[in-house]
Parts: structure tokens; sequence; C-alpha cells
């Protein structure tokens, strides 16, 4: 599942290339053609996430609610002014990196034929936008948009004064395994399956440790590693927790180096030698060193 930084790259992408703009708003598949109607021909005022959802703001007061999901990705592309990704979401199918627009030189003539279940296309005078496989495709109103945001925790990437604080009281409020908590999202917004198992081994934090067991200064320094790692995220396209020390290549970590814990079950830990384990929390993989994290 995508996790915050691609939302938040999303956002900024849908800002910088269709903010202003009228748009034309359809559905191919057919299954959002109502929701397409109340916004087809709007202008997008504004694009803003919150954790893993996506809001997208349009001058009749009403907002295109998107989670991503399992499956859900975005692709873009437009004419010659049209810059950015042209894939964002997905991380399983584009190995965590996203896909760079790429001009071919020819002449825009417009969005192609839709391919596959496209739930929902936008359309400037300049670019194109297809969503396809999203868990949560609707059109709300500006006081459901509020509804949905206030039920998710604070987001590690809006930087908002007091949030640091909110977040060290709801995890330390709580007796569950701060690897299931850090998972919630109505805890910490954004957080997913990557993020949640580098920083904990970054923190050296047991996985099950209970949330009220932790002291407000490790809870503090949880938050604090999480905007750090998820804005590298914002700006490099990609979740890259280890240091450039463990890196082979001279401009960026090779497939495998990017992550201390992640996907290295059975691997030898990269500070400490122990082998790296695999167990599960939650219904989810949880990687974790026993060695750093006890």
């Amino acid at each position: 599942m995508p996790e915050g930084h691609s939302v938040h790259r999303l956002a900024r992408q849908f800002q910088d290339v269709f903010g202003g703009s009228a748009l034309r708003v359809s559905s191919p598949q057919g299954r959002f053609a109502a929701g397409a109607a109340l916004l087809d021909g709007q202008r997008m005022l504004g694009a803003t996430a919150h954790g893993k959802q996506l809001f997208l703001r349009f001058d009749n007061g009403m907002y295109l609610h998107v989670h991503l999901g399992l499956y859900g990705a975005w692709d873009f592309g437009g004419d010659e002014t049209f810059r950015g990704a042209s894939s964002i979401g997905a991380p399983r199918r584009i190995g965590e990196r996203e896909s760079g627009f790429e001009d071919d030189g020819g002449t825009y003539s417009g969005p192609p034929e839709p391919v596959g279940a496209v739930r929902v296309r936008l359309v400037s005078a300049h670019g194109w936008a297809d969503l396809r496989g999203a868990s949560t495709c609707a059109a709300i109103t500006g006081e459901e948009a509020r509804a949905a945001r206030a039920k998710l925790g604070p987001d590690p990437l809006h930087l908002v004064p007091g949030d640091r604080a909110e977040f060290i009281a709801r995890l330390l409020r709580r007796k569950t395994a701060v690897g299931l908590l850090l998972m919630d999202q109505s805890v910490l917004a954004g957080v997913g399956n990557i993020y949640r198992a580098e920083v904990l081994f970054r923190q050296g934090i047991d996985p099950w440790t209970p949330g009220n067991a932790l002291s407000p200064e490790s809870a503090g320094l949880l938050w604090d590693d999480a905007v750090a790692a998820m804005s590298d995220g914002v700006r490099d396209g990609r979740i890259i927790t280890t240091p450039a020390a463990l890196w082979s290549g001279g401009e960026g970590p090779l497939d495998g180096e990017a992550h201390y814990v992640y996907q290295r079950a059975g691997q030898d830990c990269r500070r400490c030698g122990t082998q790296v384990a695999l167990t599960e929390i939650g219904a989810r993989k949880l990687y974790w060193c026993p060695g750093c994290q006890n």
C-alpha cells in the first residue's frame, strides 16, 4: 500500500498541474459515473493529503476523496508543459519508485483511450490523470471531508504545532503494542509497513512494547524519526532509510540496500549481525532485529 509520502507527492503534483483548472471528469469504467457528474466542469482549487488519503477540492464545494489502498495507482500524461511523475501508487508494481514523465516528442492530441478499469479520469487543457484500483473514490461534501480527516491521527508531514504532543498522548494512553499503534491511522496518519519497521529499528524499540510503557521522550523520538524519514520520502519519491555509507552505488542505494530490516528476513542485521526476524502482528508482516530491538 502506498505510504503517506507518496500521497503527499500526489497532492503536490495535482496542485502543480491541475490547480486552478477546469477539469473534465468522467468514469470510463462506469463505477464512478454519478460522482464524476458532480465534479465535471468544475475548477480544482486545491489538493491536500492527510496520511494515506487524498482530497481534491473543487469550486462547487465538493471534494474528490481517494484512498489508494493496496492496488490503487494514478497515471498521468499531457503536452510539453506537463511535468511530474507519470505514475504514482501501487508500490509493488513500480518498486517504490515513481515512473518519471517522458516526452516522446510527439504532438499532444488529448488523453489516450482508457486502458483497463479506469475508475475516474481528470482532463485539463494540458494533461490528464487516470485512477485505477483505489479502495476509496468518492465525491463528498466539505463537511464529509472534514469528518473523514477528523478520524485520522496527526500526519508527520503536516508539521502542525501541537501534533507531536498529540501523537505522544495518543501513543502513551494505549496498552496495545507499539508495532500495531504505528499502523493505526487514528494514532499516526501515513505510516505503513515499511516506515513502521524502519523507524522502530532506527529507534531500537521492541515492536511488542505496549504504548503506555514507552517514555514520553521515546515516543517523541519516534515522531521525530517518522517526520525525518517521511520527509526524505517526499523528496526522493522512494523510501530510503539507510545512510549513504551503506550503499555500494554512487547516487543512491541499489535494490536491497535502501532499508535496514524491511524485506531482509534471515539476513544479517546491518548493525549487530543478528539475523533479521520476520513475524506477523495484526495480520501484517513485521521485520525486526532481535539484537537491536530489545
